[in-house]
């Protein structure tokens, strides 16, 4: 028999959860834990015989309570969350949850700023050193932070994209401290830990925000200060798979511009939208002879089907620059019919 609710540890609350939640969505938590965790749980539930219905039911209802907790930090902060639950749950049981929650809660450095206008951002930070800037667009979700980037002079657009992709870990003294002057109020659940942040795929997420001619203006800069680099950003920015968001005439331009051995290695491990999308856009006869052909191959090396993809949006890149297909992105790229 479990025991009661106070006497549990913080394991065995987790393995009765996961009891009460069922096989599958058991399943579905497992894919985000660690081995480590998944055979301390495992062991945990394996040692459950019996479960007490009213047990059960306050390990559930304290869940959920930490878990509307946590809703409520990411909507307003942990001042919001406390008055909220105060309300709900009264202010002594509010407050156990806020304290258990911030004793392990590690808020994301400048969460207040990616709640906030843009423009708000921006005037504050326009004239601040560019690594200052970097740092503080890395945290930003990527449509804000390429908001913001598009409005910055141009001159320092390539700099601080360069400098976010190049961008390490940061001590939490300097982002404390960049925090203290963006906001005057520090969170108190600021990690302790080496934050890391920023890389090639988070300039790539920002790039893929901003509007064409901005994108344009950055990648021309970073290929004269650092080539390679705007090569590894180029290679991101636009994937094999992202072949589903082009319109079906620009498909039908790049499935013309490609070898076929190429396209037939590609769909050989691509995901069934993208097979759709471009069987759709060849003629009956390709799209029958592609498929015979991808029944009677056999095993494929992962370098081999990477090179081909390569080479493909290669081609799909050349075709953007020329203006003879378009690629959706942020900022000013509608596409009118």
């Amino acid at each position: 028999m479990v025991r009661k609710d106070k006497e549990m540890t913080g394991k065995q609350k987790a393995a009765l959860l996961l009891i009460s939640l069922g096989p599958e969505v058991s399943a579905s938590v497992y894919k985000h834990l660690t081995e480590e965790e998944i055979e301390m749980l495992t062991l945990e539930i394996s040692g459950v015989k019996k479960v007490d219905s009213t047990v059960k039911e306050e390990i559930i209802e304290e869940f959920n309570n930490i878990a509307l907790a946590q809703d409520y930090i990411s909507q307003g902060g942990i001042g919001y969350a406390k008055t909220v639950l105060e309300k709900a749950l009264g202010k002594e049981h509010a407050l156990s949850i806020i304290n258990r929650l911030t004793t392990s809660l590690q808020v994301r450095p400048f969460d207040f700023a990616r709640k906030a206008d843009p423009a708000q951002v921006l005037n504050f930070i326009q004239n601040e050193h560019p690594q200052t800037i970097a740092l503080i667009l890395s945290y930003l979700e990527a449509e804000q932070a390429g908001i913001i980037l598009s409005s910055l002079p141009q001159e320092m657009q390539a700099d601080i994209a360069k400098r976010i992709a190049t961008m390490d870990s940061t001590s939490p003294e300097v982002i404390s401290e960049i925090e203290a002057v963006l906001e005057r109020k520090l969170s108190s659940t600021v990690t302790q830990d080496f934050t890391e942040t920023g890389g090639v795929d988070a300039v790539v997420q920002v790039l893929n925000g901003v509007d064409r001619a901005t994108e344009k203006t950055i990648m021309d800069a970073l290929e004269i200060q650092d080539p390679e680099l705007a090569e590894e950003i180029r290679k991101r920015m636009f994937v094999f798979e992202d072949i589903v968001t082009l319109d079906n005439r620009s498909i039908q331009r790049i499935v013309r511009e490609c070898e076929n051995a190429d396209l037939v290695l590609s769909l050989r491990v691509s995901s069934e939208e993208v097979r759709e999308v471009l069987f759709k856009n060849m003629s009956q006869r390709m799209a029958e002879s592609f498929k015979d052909e991808m029944e009677v191959m056999g095993p494929v090396r992962l370098r081999d089907v990477e090179e081909a993809q390569a080479r493909i949006v290669s081609i799909i890149r050349r075709l953007e620059e020329s203006g003879e297909i378009i690629i959706a992105r942020g900022g000013g790229d509608d596409i009118i019919v």
